[in-house]
């Protein structure tokens, strides 16, 4: 048994001897305490869909909790609803909150998100602790338990088993959420958001339904929490909650379901094991947390990730050929932009015609990698236009011109932590095979089933390539694709490339190795400060007085 079975089997070990312990116990403090354990686990279940996969360092899962809390007590209370439908309130009322949220912060950077839902919880603690509605400071008493029929489930046993009944079927959901190539979406989007972007990749649902989903299960932990104590006050919407929480997700691994039930199980009953220190507990808890940090920085399921590896995807039998996408030609036109009082591109305009490969050169701050932004839609253009096919893309987000038949290569690609090399190949693409013939294109797929973190710079640049053509574009542009090659591996780039210009694709490439770029282009685009120098043959280019003297150097013109 390899991979995932085996660290779960680890996890499921734990668990028994965790309720083995409560067991052995048998009192009435200790259920509750395994009782509180699966409530925060629950919501850190739903924090490390944000908090983990995302990357954001939202600061409103413990508002949403109190947020939960409070919904269902209050229509258990004022409405006289049943419980059983409080807590689905509990669920719904946060889910929507976390959603609405996501929608006007879900383009920010992560240090702007921790601002945004910091006000968010704020408010929360303003509203519970001064509305009439809520109790004011002093709370609402005398929520009633749960109950199913006449049965209620109030405390000991019955409690400990629906919470711990209800952690499961939130792993299984949260599990659920990430199968099927979702895991390693979200990856891209949190580790390498500009690439995510040119593969086509929109992070604005994925925020949306994360942040949803993060609201639904703090809300759920809070209405547990409510119905099991029958009492809420301001306090369930605190920072201490929120502090809890992250500290779950932090220790027990970021990004990890499974690893916020273990992070629950080791901080929430350590306070009360260290009450034997009495004045001097909070101080050995922090010490204990500091220590957990330090010795496992990645958290628990990081640990074990170490001793036991994820199990390779299964790779595909046989590559399916790409889709015989037709290609596109591109053109810019007059494209002006400016960064402050910069003016990185002053009217540039060239085209790339279908089955052509065109050279774009020039010096270091020349504008190259701008054209590249601006093609991509990584940056706006102040003025010009840019044609796929004959559309407009100036107007278009980035995520949309993959549909339209864009690909984008990178100088420096960036790839998430923990992915094997199909599954980075495959993030854009229709099905595995078609990833799988990318990366034979490339030459990478004998390492299909390698992790990225194996390969080299230069494997990486041709990764790079293969999930750029696992979405079958129309026209690709890449920029400096030969850097850090060898001999042998410029060679087959060159090849490659020209092939896919034969196939009918427009290949623009930016490169620094003439040695490389004059033999393969069709065209050459040269330019200086920001201008088109000169265009034309690569003989002619070459030989440019201008090109000479402004980039190229007497000896080339020889």
């Amino acid at each position: 048994m390899t991979g995932p079975d085996r660290r779960d089997l680890v996890y499921l070990a734990a668990a028994a001897a965790g309720l083995g312990g409560v067991v052995a116990l048998g009192d009435t403090y200790a259920l509750r305490v395994a009782t509180l354990v699966g409530i925060y686990a629950i919501a850190a279940i739903g924090y490390q869909l944000v908090f983990g996969r995302l990357g954001l360092l939202s600061l409103a899962q413990g508002a949403l909790f109190g947020i939960g809390a409070y919904t269902s007590a209050l229509l258990t209370l004022s409405l006289g609803l049943p419980a059983p439908l409080g807590i689905v309130a509990a669920v719904v009322a946060p889910a929507a909150v976390g959603a609405a949220v996501a929608l006007p912060i879900a383009r920010l950077e992560s240090h702007y998100v921790a601002l945004a839902t910091l006000g968010l919880a704020q408010l929360a603690l303003l509203a519970a602790t001064n509305l009439e509605l809520t109790g004011g400071a002093n709370g609402l008493y005398g929520v009633p338990p749960l109950a199913v029929g006449p049965v209620e489930i109030v405390g000991g046993w019955p409690m400990l088993t629906l919470v711990w009944t209800l952690v499961g079927l939130c792993l299984l959901a949260s599990r659920a959420m990430l199968a099927g190539g979702r895991a390693a979406r979200f990856a891209t989007l949190r580790d390498a958001p500009h690439a995510a972007l040119t593969l086509g990749l929109n992070p604005v649902p994925a925020r949306l339904v994360l942040f949803a989903a993060a609201g639904a299960l703090g809300g759920l932990a809070g209405g547990l929490q409510v119905h099991g104590i029958g009492v809420v006050s301001p306090s369930v919407t605190g920072f201490e909650v929120m502090v809890t929480i992250l500290a779950i997700a932090v220790v027990g691994g970021r990004g990890s379901g499974p690893g916020a039930v273990a992070g629950a199980a080791l901080l929430i009953p350590l306070p009360e094991v260290l009450r034997f220190l009495e004045g001097s507990y909070l101080a050995a808890y922090g010490v204990v947390l500091l220590a957990a940090i330090v010795l496992m920085p990645r958290g628990l399921d990081g640990w074990l990730r170490d001793r036991f590896p994820r199990r390779p995807p299964a790779v595909p039998a046989a590559a399916s050929a790409p889709a015989r996408r037709r290609g596109k030609a591109l053109a810019v036109d007059g494209l002006r932009k400016r960064f402050g009082g910069v003016t990185a591109l002053d009217g540039v305009s060239f085209a790339v015609s279908a089955g052509t490969v065109v050279g774009l050169i020039g010096a270091n701050g020349s504008g190259k990698t701008t054209v590249l932004n601006l093609i991509s839609g990584l940056e706006t253009p102040d003025a010009g236009q840019i044609r796929l096919g004959g559309v407009p893309l100036a107007e278009r987000p980035a995520h949309h011109r993959t549909a339209l038949g864009l690909g984008r290569g990178f100088q420096h690609p960036e790839f998430p932590e923990g992915l094997f090399v199909l599954e980075a190949a495959a993030v854009a693409a229709r099905d595995r095979s078609v990833a799988l013939a990318a990366l034979e294109r490339v030459g990478l797929a004998g390492r299909a089933a390698e992790p990225v973190a194996a390969l080299g710079a230069a494997e990486l640049r041709r990764l790079d390539l293969a999930r750029t053509l696992a979405t079958e574009p129309g026209a690709v542009i890449l920029d400096e694709p030969a850097a850090g090659l060898t001999a042998d591996e410029r060679s087959a780039l060159s090849a490659l490339l020209r092939r896919l210009a034969d196939e009918g694709l427009a290949v623009l490439v930016v490169d620094h190795g003439m040695d490389f770029l004059l033999p393969l282009a069709d065209r050459i685009v040269c330019l200086d400060a920001g201008r088109v120098l000169a265009a034309g043959t690569p003989e002619a280019v070459r030989r440019d007085p201008a090109v000479v003297a402004a980039y190229l150097g007497q000896g080339a013109a020889a």
